[in-house]
């Protein structure tokens, strides 16, 4: 904002010289002024004219320091009808207002230098009582270091979540205890309520039970044409050395239509021994937005206050097609092994509709418990 305002404000200049130059000849002479011979009003004209000259000259060093900078505030809103069979209302409102807040700036050397927090309200909050905590990055020649709140390796992979849908975005075949971008406080009442709840807005899935106020991310990620490739390590609580550090590696490549990921993690969500690890594929039909997908995941295993917790194995077959020009459809069918399944097959289908910077979504699956829910609303980015 502040480069185009002075922009403009060289092209105002611009236009005045203009006319001043073609208009040089018509300037009526105007004699110079009698000087004024008393020696206080003298020194108070020079005071102030040297007063001008220094808020004006402050003025433009603290504006060239804004130019320099760049903070940006991006985000969605979303609204819907979420229905869950077995539950006491199976049919209620979901809700959801979501606030990036990105400041970064740039050095005389190509270094980018950013900030990230994030401010969420979900439908049942008593309102936005935290910001999430804080992330700090660094970017150059294709790498980008973060530290603080990080985004981890795994949650990154790039199809790991492809099979979803609906507005609230939600799959069946997602799966497993891991770290994540943690969109509220650490530790949270929130964040803990948010989980306890039978339908979660935030899968519990990705919610640790052992999240602290000291935990500690840290993520490196390298980019390169159709390559990317990260690698993440979160401490729970760096103040105590009695916690598992969470290790993951993910990589992504885009190869003609077909791209491809791959994603492990060791002691996952700081639990020990709970490894994961993710494969998949995406075909894109060339010159549409029709693809099919295939992946498979390890969810992992741990054991938790004595009892031991099994995940299981999923594969997943999911696919995309645009029926008409703003509208497309997905489904998906998952298979998974876990023991406590009532069924091993859950299946899904959802269809979008495009309003232009807004989109109509709704959704209708059933789980591995063999139970019914869905969803219908909007979402709009900003």
């Amino acid at each position: 904002m502040w480069r185009k305002c002075i922009m403009e404000m060289g092209k105002e200049n611009r236009r005045h010289l203009i006319l001043l130059h073609h208009n040089r000849g018509k300037v009526k002479q105007i004699p110079y002024p009698v000087r004024d011979s008393r020696p206080g009003h003298q020194r108070d004209k020079r005071e102030h004219t040297m007063k001008k000259a220094l808020i004006a000259s402050t003025a433009l060093v603290l504006s060239a320091g804004v130019a320099a900078a760049d903070v940006t505030i991006s985000g969605y809103g979303r609204t819907a009808v979420d229905y869950q069979e077995g539950r006491d209302t199976e049919a209620q409102m979901s809700a959801r207002v979501r606030m990036n807040v990105h400041a970064t700036t740039s050095t005389d050397q190509g270094v980018d230098f950013g900030a990230r927090l994030r401010l969420q309200w979900d439908q049942g909050d008593a309102g936005i009582d935290s910001i999430a905590p804080g992330q700090i990055y660094v970017t150059a020649s294709g790498f980008t270091v973060a530290v603080g709140n990080v985004g981890t390796a795994y949650d990154n992979a790039g199809l790991l979540y492809a099979s979803e849908v609906g507005l609230i975005s939600r799959s069946f075949a997602n799966s497993g205890e891991f770290y994540a971008y943690s969109s509220k406080a650490y530790g949270s009442a929130a964040f803990v309520d948010t989980c306890d709840v039978e339908e979660p807005e935030v899968d519990c899935g990705i919610i640790a039970e052992n999240q602290t106020r000291n935990r500690l991310g840290a993520s490196v990620e390298y980019a390169v044409d159709a390559l990317t490739a990260r690698f993440s390590y979160v401490d729970p609580d760096q103040t105590t050395g009695s916690t598992n550090e969470e290790l993951s590696v993910s990589v992504d490549y885009d190869w003609n239509q077909i791209a491809l990921s791959a994603a492990a993690v060791k002691d996952g969500a700081g639990l020990d021994g709970n490894d994961l690890f993710f494969v998949g594929a995406y075909y894109t039909l060339a010159g549409t937005d029709n693809g099919v997908g295939l992946s498979y995941s390890d969810n992992g295993s741990y054991t938790d206050d004595g009892t031991f917790v099994d995940n299981g194995k999923t594969l997943v077959l999911y696919g995309d097609y645009v029926v008409a020009p703003l509208t497309t459809l997905s489904a998906y069918i998952a298979n998974n092994d876990s023991d406590d399944n009532v069924t091993d097959n859950a299946f899904g289908i959802g269809a979008r509709y495009d309003l232009g910077g807004a989109y109509l979504a709704g959704s209708l699956e059933r789980g591995f418990d063999e139970d019914i829910r869905g969803d219908f609303g909007v979402r709009f980015d900003f």
